[in-house]
C-alpha cells in the first residue's frame, strides 16, 4: 500500500456501482472520494483527487456538461468515465471533451484498474515527457526523431511519423478519429485519410499487422498506442 494513497474521486449515483469502486479500489491501496450526483462531485475537486471516475448518466448534471466544468476548473486530472453498452457517440462526446478513457458497464475490476494505472501514467508522461517512449520492442525517440522495431530501424513517412508522435505523446488514452484528424490535417478532413495511415504505420511497425500489437483500434470511436512499459 502507498505510503500517501492515491486519491479516486467517483461520480456515480448508482450505490451498488460505488460499493464495488470502493471495495476494489481501497484494496489496491486507493484513496475513495464518492459522489452520488454531479453537484457534490464538482465540490469535492476541492480535495484534489488524483483520478476521476465519472458516470455519464448522472441525475442532476448531464454527463458531458459535467465533464467540461471539471476541466474548466482542473486541465489534467485524468478522467475515466463509465458509459452504458452501445453508447458510442457519447463515448467520443466524452473523449473530445477532455476524458482520458471509458469503460463500458458491466466492467471488470481487473480491466478498470489497468485503465487507472494507464491514465495515471499518461499524466506523468505529458508533466515529463521523455525523449525516448518505449513500449515492448518499439522505441520512438521524439528528439531525434529516430523509430526502432527491436534493432531494426524503421524509415516513415512525415505523415507517419506525426501520426505516430501524436499517439506517442497519448500513449495509453483512447484518441478518436475526430481529434487525430485535427491534429494531423488541420481541418476535419475525410477518415479515410486516417485509416490509410494507420495501416501503413501497422505495415511499418507491427510483426502481424491484421493483429496489432501496438497501435490498437477502439472500434467506432478511434485508436490507442499501448502505454509505455
Amino acid at each position: 500500500m502507498n505510503a500517501t494513497p492515491i486519491k479516486v474521486l467517483v461520480i456515480d449515483d448508482e450505490p451498488p456501482i460505488r460499493k464495488l469502486l470502493r471495495m476494489g479500489l481501497n484494496t489496491q491501496g486507493y484513496e475513495i472520494l464518492e459522489a452520488s450526483n454531479g453537484k457534490a462531485g464538482l465540490e469535492m475537486l476541492a480535495q484534489g483527487p488524483a483520478l476521476i471516475i465519472l458516470d455519464l448518466g448522472l441525475p442532476d448534471i448531464q454527463g458531458h456538461d459535467l465533464l467540461r466544468m471539471i476541466r474548466a476548473r482542473n486541465e489534467s486530472v485524468p478522467i475515466v468515465v463509465l458509459s452504458s453498452r452501445g453508447d458510442e457517440a457519447g463515448k467520443v462526446q466524452a473523449l473530445d471533451f477532455g476524458a482520458d478513457d471509458y469503460l463500458t458497464k458491466p466492467f471488470g475490476m481487473d480491466e478498470l484498474l489497468a485503465r487507472l494505472r494507464a491514465a495515471l501514467r499518461h499524466q506523468l508522461q505529458v508533466q515529463g515527457e521523455r525523449p525516448v517512449f518505449r513500449t515492448g520492442d518499439l522505441s520512438v525517440d521524439l528528439v531525434r526523431r529516430i523509430v526502432k522495431v527491436g534493432d531494426r530501424e524503421v524509415k516513415l513517412s512525415p505523415k507517419e511519423y506525426d501520426l505516430l508522435r501524436v499517439l506517442v505523446q497519448h500513449a495509453g488514452k483512447v484518441l478518436t478519429h475526430r481529434f487525430l484528424l485535427r491534429e494531423l490535417w488541420d481541418e476535419l478532413t475525410d477518415a479515410q485519410y486516417l485509416r490509410v495511415y494507420v495501416r501503413q504505420l501497422r505495415q511499418k511497425i507491427e510483426a502481424d499487422p491484421e493483429r496489432p500489437q501496438f497501435v490498437l483500434t477502439e472500434t467506432g470511436i478511434g485508436y490507442r498506442l499501448r502505454a509505455a512499459d
